[in-house]
Parts: C-alpha cells; structure tokens; sequence
C-alpha cells in the first residue's frame, strides 16, 4: 500500500481522493494545511487519519511514503525538494514548478535521493492519448498541430471587481500559460518532440500575468498552434493534420473523443472507455512506478517536463511576463 500525503486543500485534492479511492493499493493517509482548524475539517471531510500543520514533521513522518503537492506554482520546488531530502517519492500538480532552473535543481534532488518524482500532467495517461499516440500514424506525414483549451475563469468576475485571487498574481507563477497553455504543450512535446523555435503572443492584465495567448511552434517539417485563455471560452476541439487525413481531439486537456478524418471522407472513431475522474490513471502509473522500483516515468519524463518549462520560459521572456522565482 502506497501512502500518500497531501499538500493543498482544494478542489483539486479532493478529486485526488477521490481517485485514490478507485485506484489499487493507494491510502490518503495525511493532510497539511496551515492551520489545524482547516486541516482537520479536511482530514474529517475526507477520511483521511492524519492532519499536519508542519510541513517538515509530514516529511519526516513515517506514515506517509509519497507526497501529492497541489499548492501555489511558486512553492512547488521548496516542498518537493524538502519531500524528497526526507526520502518521499513526489507527485507535483501542472506545472511541476516556475522554470526549468528550478525543475533541475528537483531533478538533482530525486536522482540524490533515489526517489521518483513526477509531474501530474493527467492527460498523458488517460486511455484516449494512448489512442491518440496508436494511431497518429494512419494521418501519415503530420504537418500541423492546433491545440485550443480557452477556459473563461470563475476568479475573473471577481478580479474585473477589483480583488486579485491567486489564480492571476504573478507572485505565485501564475497566468494563462502556466495554469490553461501547459495542457496544450505536453501533449505536443510527447508526440513530437521539443520544437526548434517560439513565437508568443500574449493580452497582459494589469495583475502582471497573461490573461490569454496564443504560440506558434516550429519543427523542420511541420508547426504547431496552441490557443490558451482564462478570459474567454472556446468551444472548438483541437486537430492533428496529416498528409492522409485529420485527427479530431474533442479537450486536448483529458481527451475523451478522438475521431479520424481521412481524405477519401471516411470518419473513424478511434475513442476509448475511461474514468470520469481522469487523475486515476497518473495516480495508478505513479503508484506502479514505485511498486517496481523505477524512478522517473517514461510518459511524464523528465525530458518532457523540462522541454515543456523551457518553451514556457521563453515564451513567457518575449511576452514580458517575470516571476519572483526568476531571480532566486
């Protein structure tokens, strides 16, 4: 039984519960948060036996094995680092940390400790990228990729009100790019690659963070367009184009329809069954990596993590968009 602890005390935890409790030899066996009010209210919630309000006392616990941290972007790499120098493997919410400086320094720290660290990008597991990844050679030669998650944000009411909530300050790494354009990078970079060149476009907010953007990605033979937003909604699916035909992914962020379009008219659905809580599966391949002693995934790799952060600090270089953490 892998136990994990949990740092953060969202809506995000509470779907990672949730799918712990479908998942195969995982426990929720500790929660932090920073005050003991709101960490056993959680901890009764949840059913979860353990509350801390020190950080160093849950790592240096023996009741936990592994930690899911879900807190501010900005803090990722302090609690992971601290998590793994006591001998917990780490599961680190999207994106796994502010720069790709700081993700080496994680890195550095897994390998020194003997610990798998990996980052909860979710998609990248669900039974329907697994079809995206098997069939993407019927398309043939691909020339295009167009990934669209515009997603209008419930804090956006509140700060066009004046009140900035987490979600838009820069103090914490925060923006569209970070938080809504990630979902669109690493399913490209885990098909194809890191791209040779960046283009990026950004509507800045008065907060300091980008509300919405768009990049262009160039490959020696093919490009490809992300469209990220937390100001406005898009409907539209995202497309892989191919020299045969065109592949349809109905939410590029945990894809649930894909369907072909070969040039000759013919329509296949190559869509697969799966969970409505899609965590489930980066939860289960994470907790197998530990079983089998493996200390870095092959689908969440390090490689891939890293090219991500990096097409993301040099977007967010040419879109004028500096976090705190880029001067430590």
């Amino acid at each position: 039984m892998l136990r994990f602890g949990i740092i953060g005390s969202n809506f995000i935890t509470e779907s990672f519960v949730d799918a712990v409790n479908q998942a195969n030899d995982i426990s929720v066996t500790a929660i932090f948060s920073r005050t003991k009010e709101k960490a056993e209210a959680y901890a009764e919630k949840n059913g979860i036996p353990n509350a801390f309000t020190s950080l160093e006392e849950m790592a240096a616990s023996p009741l936990i094995d592994a930690v899911y941290i879900a807190s501010p972007n900005s803090l990722h790499a302090t609690y992971a680092v601290l998590f793994m120098n006591a001998g917990k493997h780490v599961l680190c919410e999207k994106p796994i940390t502010s720069n790709a400086k700081e993700l080496n320094i994680m890195i550095e720290a897994a390998k020194r400790n003997g610990v798998l660290l990996m980052e909860a990008m979710k998609s990248t597991f669900v039974p329907n990228f697994e079809a995206i990844r098997e069939h993407l050679p019927k398309l043939g030669k691909v020339r295009s990729y167009s990934a669209t998650y515009c997603q209008y944000s419930s804090r956006y009411d509140k700060y066009k009100q004046g009140e900035v909530l987490n979600a838009f300050l820069p103090e914490l790494s925060n923006g569209s790019l970070m938080d809504i354009g990630t979902y669109c990078i690493h399913p490209l970079v885990a098909l194809f690659g890191k791209p040779e060149r960046v283009q990026a476009n950004a509507v800045m907010l008065d907060s300091g963070v980008d509300g919405k953007g768009t990049l262009i990605l160039s490959y020696p033979d093919m490009e490809a367009i992300v469209h990220h937003s937390k100001i406005s909604n898009s409907s539209l699916p995202s497309e892989i184009q191919g020299e045969e035909g065109s592949m349809l992914i109905d939410q590029i962020s945990q894809p649930s329809g894909v369907r072909i379009h070969y040039r000759d008219g013919r329509v296949e659905d190559v869509s697969r069954p799966q969970a409505n809580n899609t965590m489930v599966y980066e939860i289960q391949a994470f907790a197998d990596l530990v079983k089998a002693g493996q200390l870095e995934s092959t689908v969440n790799s390090y490689a891939n993590s890293l090219a991500v952060m990096e097409i993301i600090d040099e977007a967010r270089r040419q879109i004028g968009l500096t976090y705190p953490a880029d001067r430590e």
